[in-house]
């Protein structure tokens, strides 16, 4: 059981980071960006696809790093 409480915990600290890089991405660096290439990033859909693409991979790549090979 504790084993479980564990993932539950390192889920919902990985769900808070994400939520953190969400706030300050959509703060600062949409706003740079979409000064930059106006264009390209005045698609709403663009935008969100681009940031949950980056979440995910940095999310999966922490899970990854954090929980390491199965192997014993």
């Amino acid at each position: 059981m504790s084993e479980r409480l564990k993932v539950f915990g390192l889920v919902a600290l990985l769900g808070f980071m994400a939520g953190v890089i969400a706030e300050l991405t959509a703060e600062y660096i949409l706003p740079a960006l979409i000064e930059i290439l106006p264009a390209f990033f005045s698609i709403r859909y663009v935008l969100s696809g681009l940031a949950g693409a980056c979440l995910t991979l940095a999310l999966v790549s922490i899970w990854a790093y954090i929980t390491g090979p199965s192997e014993p």
